[in-house]
């Protein structure tokens, strides 16, 4: 067992979706990407929750680390990210009972007036990787409508990007419709962006900056969601 899920794993830090994929490695062509291989775990009866906590979360941890120290870049990410959400659509048939532990719902979405979302997509793979139910609402959400998904679901994290700083103010204005529905203490909220900060987080009274994805779920690992 512990073979195939070091090959899981090493395979998500290459960056190999599926058997087509490179790699880092010319030769690793045509030998089996992670898809294949969460796809031959189960066959051989390995449970979900270990392929999940065994291989592609410490997998992505280690893709990190090295985004972290300068070996990675954004395209690296984005390819470990990938074959991270392949291997979600595979196991999530599986999810369900007592295998694995949710961790909360966590809504997501890219502040209105703003249509970007590669380091969203990315934060959303990296938080259903790391075990939380991820709602996903897409770019240029407005606070109205964020706020009402965060109240129909009664997710405990909630989640705001921007890239724009003409665009940061509706951080703001989600956060204070949140203290008009009376849910503000029911829900951690995080955001995150380029020209977002810590110093803009305080002042807006999020909860936690996230500097990218990765910083994002360090943080995530030191706060319960109110009421958990």
């Amino acid at each position: 067992m512990a073979d195939i899920l070091g090959e899981i794993k090493k395979n998500l830090i290459a960056g190999r979706v599926d058997r087509e994929d490179e790699g880092f490695d010319e030769d690793m062509v045509g030998q089996p990407g992670v898809t294949e291989l969460v796809r031959q775990a189960l066959e051989e009866n390995i449970p979900p929750a270990d392929i999940l906590n065994e291989a592609l979360t410490p997998g992505m941890e280690e893709v990190g680390v090295l985004f972290e120290e300068g070996e990675y870049m954004v395209p690296d990410m984005l390819a470990s990210a990938e074959c991270i959400a392949e291997a979600t659509k595979i196991l999530e048939p599986y999810f369900s009972g007592q295998e694995i532990q949710s961790r909360g719902k966590f809504v997501i979405a890219t502040v209105e007036g703003d249509l970007h979302d590669v380091g969203k997509n990315i934060v959303s793979t990296i938080l259903q990787a790391s075990g939380f139910e991820v709602q996903d609402l897409g770019t240029c959400v407005k606070a109205d409508d964020i706020v009402s998904i965060v109240k129909e679901t009664k997710a405990g994290f909630l989640g705001l990007s921007a890239l724009l700083t003409s665009t940061m103010t509706h951080m703001k204005e989600t956060i204070d419709k949140l203290k008009e529905e009376g849910l503000r203490d029911q829900v951690v909220v995080c955001i995150g962006g380029a020209p977002v900060s810590e110093e803009f987080a305080q002042k807006i009274g999020a909860d936690l900056y996230g500097e990218d994805a990765f910083d994002a779920i360090n943080k995530l690992d030191k706060i319960n969601a109110p009421g958990n």
